[in-house]
């Protein structure tokens, strides 16, 4: 073999081992950028941000209700203007206990500094909230108080009983004297948001659990739906009810749709609470009477703002903050405070 062809040879196997190493360095540099910009889990909805991000959870009860999505929306705005990362995860309904237990685990293993949960069950999610506070994450409830209250560090949420009791307090007043038969559109058995805004309901329009006034209840988890179907089978036992004690919009537009249905509309005077826009245009159009006005974004950004303070100082939030309840109607009742639908709309969410 000639000199020439030796130097041939040579220069090839040259050629191949640079490729080769062109090669494995671009793999290498593929799997790191992968591994850099990868997600934390299932339902995530935000990606993770630089490594010095503070990184904050939120587990809300599901990703669909309108109130939700606000209150998901709001917290990201809030995070963005931080500098913070916001990982969003949701139950599949609402009532989905171990979804949110799954999704705690699931942000605690991803290193969160804070957890905002709006818990679905108040009492069934503790054991989760406690191995979150003992790695060291600040939890708090947005919207939903846990059961005891004192299981996380912190709640910022509508004063839900009040929010019932002016629902109730509404309802009693429109009846003008008339003497109640109602129907409840309850939500989700275990949640303290439901027990409040029943129990607040019935102090407000002056009745007694077990009175006989209350003609009849259903649960409907919120769920339009659920309420529809509810508000159905309601009527067939109780036709000539006249009020409707509905836990959220969603219920009260389901109920609405039932006794529109049925033709009763001149007969019930229904009231519900939320604020969306929705709700408010509902209002406006007569099919509720009146709605009560949360403050979701409220909520959410002092939420996201309590676990930016606790990363720089150690601060911990701490007790009950009440995020506000407004009452909307275009027909006041005398005693109540009340804003009109025109201010509803510039308030409402959604």
């Amino acid at each position: 073999m000639s000199f020439v062809d030796n130097f041939r040879r040579a220069a090839a196997r040259r050629s191949q081992v640079t490729k080769t190493v062109l090669l494995v360095t671009a793999g290498s540099l593929t799997l790191t950028l992968a591994a850099c910009g990868s997600g934390g889990g299932a339902g995530n909805s935000a990606s993770q941000g630089s490594s010095d991000q503070v990184k904050i959870g939120l587990v809300t009860k599901t990703d669909t209700n309108p109130y939700f999505v606000k209150l998901r929306e709001a917290a990201k705005a809030e995070a963005d203007k931080n500098n913070a990362s916001l990982i969003a995860l949701a139950g599949k309904f609402d009532g989905d206990n171990e979804g949110q237990v799954a999704a705690i685990e699931n942000l605690v293993s991803q290193g969160v500094k804070g957890i905002l949960i709006t818990p679905s069950s108040s009492s069934g999610i503790l054991a989760a909230i406690k191995s979150a506070r003992d790695a060291g994450v600040v939890v708090i409830a947005l919207d939903t108080a846990t059961d005891p209250e004192n299981a996380v560090d912190a709640t910022f949420a509508t004063d839900n009983k009040k929010a019932g009791q002016l629902e109730g307090a509404w309802v009693k007043g429109a009846l003008a004297g008339k003497t109640p038969k109602l129907l409840m559109l309850d939500g989700t058995p275990g949640g303290t948001v439901d027990t409040f805004r029943h129990d607040g309901f019935l102090q407000g329009i002056g009745l007694k659990e077990g009175d006989p006034a209350i003609a009849g209840k259903e649960n409907t988890n919120g769920d339009q739906t659920k309420a529809q179907t509810a508000m159905e089978n309601l009527l067939q036992r109780v036709p000539d009810a006249n009020a409707v004690y509905t836990i959220n919009e969603p219920a009260a537009a389901g109920g609405y749709q039932a006794i529109k249905d049925a033709g009763k509309v001149s007969q019930f005077t229904v009231a519900s609470i939320d604020g969306s826009c929705t709700g408010v245009k509902n209002v406006k159009a007569g099919e509720f009477g009146a709605t009560v006005m949360q403050f979701p974004a409220k909520m959410a950004a002092q939420g996201v703002d309590a676990v930016v303070k606790f990363s720089k100082d150690g601060t911990k939030p701490s007790g009950f903050n009440d995020t506000g309840a407004q009452l909307i109607t275009d027909k006041p009742v005398s005693g109540l405070d009340s804003k009109d639908t025109s201010w509803g709309l510039q308030n409402c969410w959604g």
